[in-house]
């Protein structure tokens, strides 16, 4: 009876669309990534919607868009509402990503399905963890622990470890095995025989081309700006972009080169501030710099952070390189850039990962460049000339039937509140809205209300002295300094005002003033079409296919889930794994519940006190251990429970608990004065003891037989001195 695990799909198998999760251990709902992708498309979450009133804790494995995109809409719309975990760096520039998507989507639509406001209400619910921090869940969760770990392709990037009752369900998505300039390789290998691994296939298929061929990307820029053209790179908002700037960075130092390197994003300032307080998160080499000489990688030297195109059109006249978001080119900047640069041919506009699938940045990776190709541009541009008359006239029209609207709903209320002793129903003079022929332009000077015109064929009551017109009372409320004021009344509400007013990089994260000049302008857009030629290098810093199946191997999940990747992708890394790595393989459908519970015999026993009386503990380490004799029973609740044995316990050969290793015995045997030395893989010691290790446990990836140390030689003084020292470094039981 193991941990019970079911995982269901809600987006992203068999496809590259975005990921999201749900995995259930013993009835706890974790959903574990979040993802949406830049179409924004709200079909794509359907399956969330179903149980995301469900969920009882989210996971965030990476601070880009197809990880954590759909989280605000999630929350505002689905009724998502369980708290978040992820690291710092994933929840800082996870939110930066998604402002940079709202804004760029702003500048060119009316976006509404989610905004600033939802992106901070989001975020607020995360739990921050450090990685390898074990997390204790209470509650329904009771006995379940996170822990993030180092996933090596973005800053913070995490692979999470789900940890109940001694077995690990481990998720590993887009990793990365290399070291590179900003971030260390992954820890996945450390993990051995996890009871559940869900991974990813994305790469399967791609080998990573040699180190010389991919930076070959350096050398096209640099022949393109030296021949008087303009590089442009989509780029994400805060992930890959940081190991291209440091890359940049260094190759303009070395090589002494003066053309201009911008950064340009809604979020640029931001980004890098938040950067560079996140040394700790990032690789040896960065880290180990800063200690020495307290020089912060991320003070660029040779880079502009701009946060407004405005600013790149007034930059000087000449070859220039822009890092521009988004990647996927279908909004932001780079869309525009790609726009007015493109079809000059000595302009360079060069990709370093794959477009996600559907976008302009994946139609135009398809074939081999150079091509030609149509671009379809949206933006808001002013109306002119019969154009804006019709716009101007259509607002007019609206404007005057809300006021016509709201005239009625006032005459309404004000009849209301005059009370039954008013009530001048069936009385000629009263004034039928309905029928008079009123108008919504006359305005009682003092009242403030609309008033109604007098129909013709006035009869007055019989109980007046005179005709009399209708009369309302100005029941105003007065105080000492006199008529008391609603403020609600002289509030501008303005939809668009919300704007200037969000502070991005401050200490809680909203925008800063520098973005006052985000404003956007909320009239009418048009379409414009234009051709382009590109260049893709891959430097998306994902581990490759030969990689992903020596990591597999070497991990030896009892169980496998692959996730996210193409159908020929999915099956090629299943066929591999079903004879190489495990025998169960599993490649789910969206929505589709799988039971992945381990097929472990473990049992939560209890242990009577009358057994552990006559336990005697020893410490080792941390932890205190003790061999243990007894018999299964049950308590009268039911539960399991180990008792004392009613016969005396038979006698059990010795255990050695503890891991030696043959390099560690060597030192230690030397320092007290015993000749030792390696020869055909055992220590000989002296001259004639021999101590080797055999055993199924020495073999790759782990085996499930035991590890034996065997000591040879003749019974001598040195055999029992050797086998002393040997003994001292376990613990016997």
């Amino acid at each position: 009876m193991g941990t019970s695990v079911q995982v269901t799909p809600l987006s992203g198998v068999f496809n590259e669309n975005p990921l999201s999760y749900l995995v259930s251990i013993d009835g706890f709902n974790f959903l574990i990534d979040c993802g949406w992708n830049d179409h924004f498309d709200p079909s794509l979450l359907q399956p969330l919607s179903k149980v995301a009133s469900t969920i009882d804790a989210v996971l965030l494995s990476h601070p880009d868009t197809l990880h954590l995109g759909a989280l605000p809409y999630a929350m505002k719309q689905l009724g998502l509402s369980a708290p978040v975990f992820s690291t710092e760096p994933v929840y800082r520039l996870g939110l930066l990503t998604m402002y940079d998507q709202y804004l760029s989507r702003r500048q060119v639509s009316e976006f509404d399905l989610f905004t600033l406001d939802d992106i901070d209400s989001a975020f607020q619910s995360v739990t921050r963890l450090t990685y390898s921090q074990n997390y204790h869940l209470s509650g329904k969760g009771e006995g379940i622990v996170v822990a993030p770990h180092v996933a090596g392709h973005l800053l913070g990037g995490t692979v999470w470890k789900i940890t109940k009752d001694g077995e690990d369900v481990i998720y590993a998505v887009d990793y990365n095995r290399r070291k590179e300039k900003h971030l260390n390789g992954t820890v996945l290998e450390s993990f051995v025989r996890p009871a559940v691994l869900i991974t990813d296939a994305y790469n399967a298929l791609h080998n990573q081309p040699p180190r010389q061929q991919r930076e070959m990307f350096q050398d096209a820029i640099s022949k393109t700006l030296r021949a008087g053209g303009n590089v442009l790179l989509p780029v994400d908002s805060a992930g890959r972009v940081l190991e291209l700037l440091l890359i940049l960075e260094d190759y303009w130092a070395e090589h002494s080169l003066n053309y201009p390197i911008y950064f340009l994003t809604y979020v640029s300032s931001s980004t890098i501030d938040y950067v560079k307080s996140f040394l700790e998160w990032m690789g040896d080499s960065i880290t180990k710099s800063f200690e020495t000489s307290r020089d912060n990688a991320f003070l660029l030297k040779h880079v502009t952070l701009l946060i407004n195109k405005s600013e790149l059109d007034n930059a000087p006249d000449g070859p220039k390189l822009v890092l521009a978001s988004m990647a996927s080119l279908e909004a932001g900047f780079s869309h525009d850039i790609f726009v007015e640069w493109a079809s000059d041919v000595k302009n360079l506009v060069l990709f370093t990962e794959r477009g996600q699938f559907g976008t302009l940045a994946r139609m135009l990776q398809a074939d081999p460049p150079p091509k030609a190709v149509k671009v379809t541009m949206s933006r808001r541009v002013p109306l002119v000339g019969e154009e804006l008359i019709a716009y101007e006239e259509e607002q007019t029209r609206l404007k005057k039937e809300e006021a016509l609207k709201a005239s009625l709903v006032k005459e309404e209320e004000s009849k209301a509140s005059l009370g039954p002793d008013n009530n001048l129903s069936g009385d000629p003079m009263v004034i039928d809205a309905n029928n008079a022929n009123a108008s919504a332009d006359v305005v009682e000077p003092h009242g403030g209300r609309y008033r109604d015109i007098l129909i013709d064929g006035f009869v007055p009551p019989s109980t007046s002295v005179a005709p009399m017109f209708p009369f309302y009372e100005n029941n105003s409320e007065w105080d000492d300094f006199g008529e008391v004021i609603n403020p609600d009344d002289y509030i501008i509400k303005d939809e668009d005002m919300d704007q200037a007013a969000m502070h991005i990089g401050g200490d809680d994260g909203k925008l800063d003033e520098g973005s006052a000049s985000l404003i956007l302008d909320a009239k009418p857009s048009k379409v414009v079409q234009v051709k382009c030629l590109l260049i893709f290098i891959d430097y998306e810093g994902r581990a490759d296919g030969r990689s992903i199946k020596t990591i597999l191997s070497h991990v030896a999940p009892l169980k496998l889930v692959l996730v996210h990747g193409s159908a020929e992708a999915t099956e090629h890394l299943k066929q591999h794994c079903l004879k190489h790595v495990c025998p169960h393989v599993y490649t789910p459908q969206i929505e589709e519940t799988i039971d992945v519970t381990s097929d472990l015999c473990a049992y939560k026993v209890q242990l009577s006190e009358k057994l552990m009386s006559n336990v005697l503990f020893k410490k080792l380490g941390d932890y205190e251990i003790a061999w243990v004799d007894a018999e299964v029973g049950k308590t009268e609740n039911g539960m399991l429970s180990l008792l004392p044995i009613s016969t005396p316990a038979p006698p059990h050969k010795s255990v050695l608990v503890g891991d030696l290793k043959m390099a560690d015995l060597k030192p230690f045997l030397s320092s007290k004065g015993i000749q030792v030395e390696f020869a055909g893989g055992a220590l000989r010691c002296g001259e004639y003891v021999t101590i080797r290790k055999v055993g199924p446990a020495g073999q790759k990836g782990g085996g499930s037989g035991t590890q034996q140390i065997v000591i040879e030689g003749p019974l001598c003084e040195d055999y029992y001195k050797i086998r002393a020292y040997l003994y001292s470094q376990f613990y016997l039981l």
